[in-house]
């Protein structure tokens, strides 16, 4: 194992938090495997960038040595997570949540080590506890403490309803750190307070404390709000290698070095001969090109890579995809059709020339032909072609 400190350097790399950093010492100290911890929810069948910075710092220990549980919270799932929510989530059935989990073995192992990863259900523990466990369980918690919570703090002070069920997650996923006797758990900010009860209850179930280490949530191709497939502003790792390509190289240059930090395994001396290449006139693009092709070669390999790079050049060489795309930002309460996107975004001469577009195939939404269905999310941004010559990479804000 390499020592303390660059075990320590490692681990930090893009953390928003270390809980408690001289706690993590320790453990570290005793030179053994730690058992690191991060749970998924399979809410949905596919996953994004977002959820892969998790995924590459759960990698980053395997290559320090540590043992890695990769958590599918199928019961917790069947809950619903109701963190950062500002209403109740309407609960999976168990058919739904395992459909969902198979995909996730499938898309994790482009990461981690097989190897050196443990898969785990929480159903395994969960579906055994008696109703006098689930009671001891709740017996640890108060409901005050609870409503500490920001985003039930809001909910109960606007009269919106908090279902019982909504309680019992934290707890859940705290209980999971007992039966699994993790000792460094990760997940995003908006986390906390459920990670933080994963220390509470090892504690008083008799167990050493967990050390908490919190990843910040990845922004979306909009550079402003968090990646979400809702939103559009995703980059889903199994969209295919030229789609990802173009999206990663389409992000707006100031936020590079943040997909850079947590999305990349180059060393961070390398990155910042990067930061220092552009400082002296290199073009952005050129670096955020190397972005896209690592990222590529580690979901599609470096032949896919190596293509989705040649036929990007090849669309540039016929004038499809123009090197510097005009920024275009708009402003709306609601989603909008696109044809109104196109139009308001001066793109074409007015509504009817984007509809004759679309009828013809000649719209194209971040390489891909839509049609007049298509639907431009509030918060989200892509780079939109009407015809063959006119481009925009077209955010659109709420008012």
């Amino acid at each position: 194992m390499k020592s303390v400190q660059e075990q320590l350097s490692v681990i930090k790399r893009g953390a928003d938090e270390v809980l408690v950093e001289a706690e993590l010492v320790n453990k570290l100290e005793r030179g053994l495997p730690l058992r690191i911890k991060a749970g998924f929810d399979p809410t949905a069948p596919d996953l994004h960038l977002g959820h892969t910075v998790l995924i590459n710092k759960l990698r980053q220990f395997q290559d320090l040595g540590h043992q890695v549980v990769f958590l599918i919270g199928d019961f917790t799932g069947m809950i619903g997570d109701p963190s950062g929510k500002s209403a109740t989530r309407p609960p999976l059935t168990r058919d739904q949540v395992l459909e969902n989990a198979e995909t996730y073995k499938s898309q994790v192992f482009k990461i981690l080590d097989p190897g050196k990863t443990e898969v785990a259900f929480n159903s395994s523990w969960m579906d055994g506890l008696t109703p006098s466990d689930f009671i001891r369980l709740a017996s640890q918690y108060t409901v005050a403490r609870m409503l500490e919570r920001d985003d039930f703090s809001k909910r109960y002070s606007t009269n919106q309803p908090i279902a019982i069920h909504e309680f019992l997650y934290p707890l859940v996923q705290g209980y999971d750190s007992v039966a699994l006797r993790a000792d460094v758990e990760l997940g995003g900010t908006d986390q906390k307070f459920n990670l933080l009860m994963g220390r509470e209850l090892q504690r008083s179930y008799g167990q050493e404390s967990q050390c908490i280490v919190t990843m910040p949530l990845l922004e979306g191709l909009d550079g402003v709000k968090k990646m979400s497939k809702s939103l559009g502003n995703y980059v889903g790792i199994q969209e295919a290698p030229g789609v990802m390509y173009s999206k990663l190289v389409s992000i707006p240059d100031a936020l590079m070095w943040r997909y850079f930090e947590l999305l990349s395994f180059r060393d961070l001396a390398e990155i910042d001969e990067y930061r220092v290449d552009v400082s002296r006139g290199a073009n952005p693009r050129d670096i955020k090109i190397k972005l896209a092709e690592e990222i590529v070669a580690r979901f599609h390999g470096e032949e896919a890579a190596a293509t989705a790079h040649r036929s990007a050049g090849n669309r540039m060489k016929e004038g499809e995809l123009p090197e510097d795309i005009p920024e275009i930002s708009l402003c709306s309460t609601e989603d909008m059709p696109i044809a109104s996107v196109l139009n308001r975004a001066g793109l074409v001469k007015n509504a009817a020339v984007a509809r004759d577009l679309l009828a013809s195939g000649g719209v194209r939404v971040d390489g891909r032909v839509v049609d007049r269905s298509f639907l431009f999310c509030v918060g989200s941004v892509h780079v939109c072609q009407a015809g063959k010559k006119a481009f925009g990479r077209v955010s659109l804000k709420p008012e």
